[in-house]
């Protein structure tokens, strides 16, 4: 199913009345006032989500930064949200999209099939003039019944063999899968054997996504063929959804590692790899880095 829903499409279904979700996912690495530049000004209507306490259980080493919530406690927040079944539900930021991803993940996860990332999120609409309304939404509660398990997931030791039968790609910037930086997580580097792909080389200077035929041709310039299984992960799971959504774009199914490298660092039996190459030196225990600088393909967008 296509990923996306773009701000013409969106604007001519709220004008019909008809039903559509929307929610505000403004979340930024480094930027915890995302609820209130959503107060600020966000889409007619949109609901506020917060990807640390709504998208994410607490923080654990073994788990990684933004751990998955439960099953049950994800389909109370989208009940929250107002979200019933059979609804459209679009989902949008003011980052190229990079946090909003994961709610559009994990609904598709949940079995919503329904479920949109908004081209270009709030900038795309601005941009066409359309208006926007400050204070909070509370919508009335809905009743969608969410499950588990549509999407498929790797955990780290599916991404440990993933390189030998298939291609895995790190999304986050490319000084972190090097190992010049690492401004959060304990130990520096790449999963050995993983390919470089920031989830920036998915987009425009706009945040919108590049079109079908340049992300295909984007991915197979990595490794992707048919009948390769593709896995993703980033720092703790959020923008390796994007990659997801990308891939998906371009035809190509593609798995999610949730803990990502926030988990496997945290391993001190894992190995680490750093450098530019996929199978790089392992290294065992190494400091966190320095400031992040800009993510290889540009931007200075972070792959959390």
């Amino acid at each position: 199913m296509k990923p996306l829903m773009d701000v013409p499409a969106l604007e001519a279904r709220l004008a019909a009345g008809q039903r559509t979700v929307l929610l505000d996912v403004r979340w930024v690495l480094g930027d915890p006032h995302g609820r209130d530049h959503y107060l600020a000004g966000h889409l007619p209507g949109a609901v506020f989500v917060d990807l640390a306490s709504e998208l994410s259980d607490p923080a654990v080493p073994d788990r990684g930064r933004h751990p998955l919530p439960s099953a049950g406690q994800f389909q109370e927040s989208a009940r929250r949200w107002g979200i019933r079944k059979g609804d459209v539900v679009v989902a949008y930021d003011d980052s190229a999209n990079m946090a909003a991803a994961r709610v559009w993940w994990m609904l598709r996860d949940a079995g919503l099939d329904e479920v949109y990332l908004l081209d270009g999120g709030l900038g795309a609409w601005r941009a066409a003039g359309l208006p926007v309304e400050g204070g909070p939404v509370r919508p009335a509660p809905g009743d969608v019944e969410l499950g588990t398990g549509h999407m498929p997931v790797a955990d780290a030791g599916a991404a440990a063999a993933w390189p030998r039968h298939g291609l895995l790609l790190d999304a986050r910037a490319g000084e972190r899968y090097r190992g010049d930086v690492e401004p959060v997580d304990p130990r520096a580097g790449h999963i050995p054997g993983a390919l470089s792909a920031p989830t920036t080389g998915n987009v425009d200077d706009g945040g919108r996504f590049l079109s079908r035929a340049k992300l295909r041709r984007r991915f197979e310039s990595l490794g992707v063929s048919a009948g390769r299984p593709v896995a993703v992960y980033c720092g703790s799971g959020v923008t390796a959804a994007h990659e997801v959504a990308a891939l998906e774009l371009a035809g190509i199914p593609a798995a999610l590692y949730p803990g990502s490298f926030s988990e496997w660092s945290n391993r001190p039996e894992l190995p680490v790899a750093t450098g530019p190459e996929p199978g790089a030196m392992a290294a065992g225990t190494r400091d966190r880095g320095g400031p992040v600088g800009n993510s290889a393909g540009g931007g200075g967008t972070v792959a959390l």
